[in-house]
């Protein structure tokens, strides 16, 4: 059932796009989201998804101290190598493009102010040791926040929660203070992971039907796909069986030359479904952007987001502000919730989506703390050890590069 599912998603997702695009199928841009991958041996790009191995058992794991939980791993060994320790590391070295001016001089006489970056070769000390699948999964590195939205029975305070796990869900993304960039998913590419929740009632039955089959119906699984290379197109999934909440998002990404900076367009959008309910929180996706590229690069996000239920009515409008070239704050954020045909809003939310958000309740007249993402434990994803790995899993096709970027 599920298999079906998802491959109805990644085909609505690839035919929607291809509907936008032109009849000479013009190649989308890659850049700084998505540069052409490095080849890997003599592999190339499958065109059908490999089948599952369902007999494989769940990894055992443990919760780390302070504010992570990790989990505990099998090591893969091969020619000395820890392969799966170098993806656990919880932060890649900085960098600074003074170190190599040469190589950023004839990047930039490659490329145009509005130019797109399909073809444009990219350095690789500003790789992120990871694929862009496996950044897709940060999405949930708050899990607790996720599920939560479908225990309450108040639409309006689901609408808040759905805001609250929303905005809390891009700081855990940065591996690095400076920016980098993952790799670009190769066709038929997997990601697979889950997350342990604490609190919640254990349940020890397996989802063997759905997306990650080795998993239980306690915890948060999750399930990403490139579905299509020209344009990249990433189709990703997750759900809670127990909780009965999925998440089902496809995502674009357009880059282009600024001058100084790099902008990335991600175009798609993610729709949250509780199903007992019958309802859906619609979301789009702000836009990226990587500045500074000639001294000390770093990302800021930017944009209007929209989330809002068809069902119930209330939505919410989130504004991702850029920083002003003199002065102001980096990664500021706002948002306002409204009440079904209602003009003014009933909270306004104002902060960092990398630190504290604060809600102003108008009808309450009163300011609270909203999210503080600095203080609230972010739950490491569980990945499968990658001796235990399909063929074109993530962290198995790029095992090698992520060997040599160390």
């Amino acid at each position: 059932m599920f298999k079906k599912w998802v491959r109805r998603v990644s085909l609505s997702a690839t035919r929607g796009f291809a509907e936008t695009t032109s009849p000479t199928h013009e190649k989308a841009p890659d850049g700084f989201a998505n540069a052409e991958p490095v080849a890997v041996g003599d592999s190339v790009a499958p065109q059908t998804l490999p089948e599952i191995d369902e007999s494989v058992a769940d990894a055992d794991t443990s919760i780390k101290t302070a504010r992570t939980a990790v989990s505990s791993r099998s090591a893969s060994y091969d020619n000395g190598i820890d392969y799966d320790a170098l993806y656990e590391e919880e932060e890649e070295t900085d960098l600074s493009m003074e170190a190599h001016g040469s190589m950023i001089t004839h990047l930039l006489s490659q490329v145009k102010i509005g130019m797109d970056l399909t073809k444009v070769v990219l350095p690789t000390f500003i790789l992120e040791r990871r694929s862009l699948l496996e950044m897709y999964a940060d999405y949930f590195a708050h899990p607790d926040l996720f599920i939560k939205i479908s225990d309450l029975d108040d639409p309006r305070d689901r609408i808040v929660q759905v805001c609250r796990w929303y905005m809390s869900a891009y700081h855990a993304g940065r591996k690095s203070a400076v920016a980098k960039k993952p790799y670009n998913p190769i066709l038929g590419e997997v990601f697979q992971c889950h997350w342990d929740i604490p609190g919640i009632s254990q349940d020890a039955q397996e989802v063997r039907d759905g997306p990650v089959p080795w998993c239980r119906r306690d915890q948060l699984t999750f399930l990403a796909e490139q579905v299509s290379h020209h344009p990249p197109i990433s189709a990703f999934y997750a759900e809670h069986y127990n909780k009965k909440i999925t998440f089902a998002a496809h995502v674009w990404t357009k880059s282009k030359f600024l001058g100084l900076s790099i902008g990335v367009h991600n175009i798609g959008e993610g729709v949250v479904t509780l199903v007992d309910r019958s309802e859906e929180y619609i979301v789009t996706f702000p836009n990226g952007y990587g500045r500074s590229i000639l001294t000390v690069p770093w990302i800021e996000l930017g944009g209007s987001v929209e989330i809002k239920c068809p069902q119930s009515g209330y939505y919410a409008n989130v504004e991702f502000l850029t920083k002003p070239f003199y002065g102001g704050k980096r990664n500021r954020v706002s948002a306002e919730v409204y009440a079904p045909s209602e003009k003014k809003p009933f909270v306004s939310i104002t902060g960092e989506w990398s630190g504290l958000m604060e809600a102003k309740w108008h009808d309450k007249n009163k300011t609270e703390v909203f999210v503080d993402v600095n203080r609230i434990p972010i739950f490491k994803k569980q990945v499968r050890p990658i001796v235990e790995q399909d063929e074109y899993e993530s962290r198995r096709v790029w095992k090698e590069v992520t060997a040599g970027l160390k």
